[in-house]
């Protein structure tokens, strides 16, 4: 090492990616004596590191939290990965726009020139979400589900108190949702985080229990198409058009919507609905000409969509 500035940082570095070392391995590491070690470790505790030390035959060291946050060191990777994700924050939906946009801007102001660039390349503009979520509800909420501890809050514009026992936090499609086995429906239960009003905590634990198939994430968009189980609408059917008017609607479609090759001059779109009646909807929205394939409850639902609209029209 060049210096005890140097080496103070390798040491920091090393107490970062390893919760314990033991005095010999550090020392091994940064080629020093154990005194100069300990020296190296008194600096950085001077500067407000909170640095343990561990207890036994050969002695170590351990990076433990403390009062305050000191300054903290990334590599290449970790400091990109962490600019990127400020620079798309505001849209996870959390009201911590005006937050990270100050940290974007400390972290980009040390970068060396060749991260800044990385950085700088990636030009995101992140629209306006839907919804704002107070970051301490979200903590509140958050707390409950770490504690496996029962929920209580209000909901919306209901101020009736209601107890769930909360399982998970799901952010979706820039939302934020608490997944929670609801005890006086006897089932599972969403709900949006920006509806929801925090009351006192209760303390009281409940035991986990087992979210249908495992994964918590894939039972929640299940639940958003009407299924207990599978993430797959009720409703789904098929329509042919165009070569020509499947890529004129294709940029509008739905995540979930798949369009394939039917012949050579036609495309096969296939969607997915709550109802019939709702996926005929979607289908007449697309406003290209289309042909029915199939299944038989689509066609009906369409025809009587149709005859809806005529009469609608003669009147």
């Amino acid at each position: 090492m060049s210096g005890p500035s140097s080496r103070m940082l390798a040491l920091l570095s090393l107490l970062q990616v390893h919760r314990e070392w033991t005095g010999d391995e550090l020392a091994g590491r940064l080629t020093v004596s154990p005194r100069t070690l300990r020296r190296d470790v008194d600096r950085l505790r001077d500067l407000g590191y909170r640095i343990d030390s561990v207890r036994g035959p050969a002695g170590g060291y351990r990076l433990a939290a403390g009062s305050d946050l000191p300054p903290l060191l990334f590599d290449d990777d970790q400091a990109v990965a962490i600019a990127l994700a400020l620079a798309v924050a505001p849209a996870s939906g959390a009201d911590i726009a005006e937050a990270a946009t100050r940290a974007l801007a400390t972290v980009r102001q040390v970068m060396p020139e060749r991260l800044r660039n990385r950085v700088d390349l990636v030009d995101a503009v992140v629209g306006s979400s839907a919804q704002r979520v107070d970051p301490d509800v979200l903590v509140a909420v958050s707390e409950a589900v770490q504690r496996h501890e029962v929920f209580r809050f209000g909901y919306g514009t209901d101020d009736r108190p209601r107890r769930v026992e909360a399982h998970a936090v799901v952010a979706r499609h820039g939302r934020w949702y608490l997944l929670a086995w609801e005890p006086e429906h006897d089932d599972w239960r969403t709900y949006r985080v920006d509806r929801i009003t925090p009351r006192m905590r209760t303390r009281l634990p409940f035991v986990q229990r087992p979210v249908p198939g495992g994964d918590v994430a894939a039972f929640v968009a299940a639940r958003f198409k009407g299924s207990d189980r599978d993430d797959a609408w009720p409703c789904t059917g098929s329509v042919s058009l165009t070569a020509a008017d499947a890529a004129r609607v294709a940029p509008f479609l739905p995540e979930d919507a798949v369009l394939e090759d039917a012949d050579d001059d036609r495309r096969r779109l296939t969607l997915g609905s709550w109802s019939w009646d709702g996926l005929a909807g979607t289908i007449a929205g697309l406003t290209v000409p289309f042909v029915v394939e199939g299944p038989e409850e689509l066609r009906a639902a369409v025809d009587a969509l149709a005859t809806r609209l005529r009469r609608s029209f003669r009147d």
